[in-house]
């Protein structure tokens, strides 16, 4: 099983921690992991955009000259697609991109992330964080103790604190989340995962 430092808010080491080794052992899958990025980026997309037709473009009722005998080619309507202001021949419209991958794979692809910050070194226990108001300093210093001051960091709880969660918010590069909200494309995305160590405990009962 691999083991970790637990440290405190002021970057002191106060004791080790065994992690579980079908979670955080495991050989990272990078092709799990694409897919689980692609999939993550692809539903969060909001398939808005919207160009207009030909028939939605104002005017063009008319035809602009007589078929024969001007010398111009034909035409129809100065809403044509090769007219200037014309309509958008097959341009984007509303659509969901969002789709599923099985079970398996979310699992999988989760653990092989948390595996991946593990071998490389990224992961920091930490025992609690308790804040006793809302204080960005508090939060900055925490990260200065840690050396992870400057990176992008994603700090996971194991349930909400708004006082965490508000303090952090003003760092720029730094994430707070929950085990119930942690994804592939967080934990990758970011430099450092920084996590409590009732969180850790509370990922191995889930994904275990």
């Amino acid at each position: 099983m691999p083991k970790v430092s637990v440290y405190n808010m002021t970057g002191n080491t106060v004791s080790e921690l065994e992690l579980n080794d079908s979670i955080f052992g495991i050989e990272p899958n990078k092709a799990v992991m694409h897919a689980a990025v692609v999939n993550y980026l692809a539903n969060q997309r909001q398939g808005t955009q919207s160009t207009l037709t030909r028939t939605e473009v104002r005017g063009g009722g008319r035809k602009p000259w007589r078929q024969k005998g001007t010398g111009h080619a034909r035409q129809g309507s100065i809403r044509a697609p090769q007219w200037v202001h014309g309509g958008i021949a097959l341009g984007p419209k509303p659509r969901d991109y969002s789709y599923s991958i099985n079970k398996k794979e979310k699992r999988l692809a989760l653990k092989s992330a948390l595996s991946s910050k593990v071998v490389d070194n990224d992961i920091i226990v930490l025992d609690a964080i308790k804040l006793d108001e809302f204080k960005t300093k508090a939060v900055v210093e925490m990260l200065k103790s840690l050396n992870a001051e400057g990176k992008k960091a994603l700090i996971v709880l194991n349930g909400v604190d708004k006082k965490i969660i508000k303090s952090a918010a003003n760092i720029p590069g730094v994430k707070t989340t929950q085990v119930n909200t942690l994804n592939v494309y967080d934990i990758l995305n970011y430099d450092k995962f920084i996590v409590v160590e009732d969180a850790v405990k509370k990922i191995e009962e889930v994904y275990a």
